[in-house]
């Protein structure tokens, strides 16, 4: 098996924010050569996540005010005792997940026909990275 790993970064313009990557996603699993396998999408901050779903407008616009109802915004959360202002983004974390796996078929993210992936931010307009790592055989 080998393997080969690259990081994505972002820093979005809004505080919470879905941003498409499947296409950066794709190109790195032509860099990787891998053919058979499987792909690990994880962000590497504890205020962003990974989604996989359709890429329609409304339906990103319904999550994230699902989210919203379901982790609001509140200043009365003990985190804040920290100095910080982002308990809501810790628990948006939580219900999206941190990672996906993706399969691997022919060299190509073997997704269904409406199926791509989004890094997820919750506390952004600051730098962050997502980690990459394909695993898997090459031909």
């Amino acid at each position: 098996m080998k393997s080969h790993t690259e990081y994505l970064w972002f820093e979005t313009k809004k505080r919470k924010e879905l941003v498409h990557i499947t296409a950066p996603l794709q190109e790195i699993l032509e860099r990787s050569g891998i053919r058979e396998g499987m792909m690990l999408v994880s962000a590497m901050h504890i205020t962003a996540g990974i989604i996989v779903n359709d890429n329609e407008s409304g339906l990103h616009e319904d999550i994230m005010r699902w989210l919203e109802r379901t982790a609001p915004e509140d200043p009365s959360y003990l985190h804040h005792r920290t100095g910080e202002d982002n308990g809501d983004a810790h628990l948006k974390r939580i219900l999206v997940h941190h990672q996906a796996i993706l399969p691997v078929t022919e060299g190509k993210l073997d997704l269904g026909p409406w199926e791509r992936c989004f890094y997820a931010e919750f506390d952004g307009r600051r730098r962050k990275r997502v980690v990459v790592k394909v695993m898997g055989e090459r031909s």
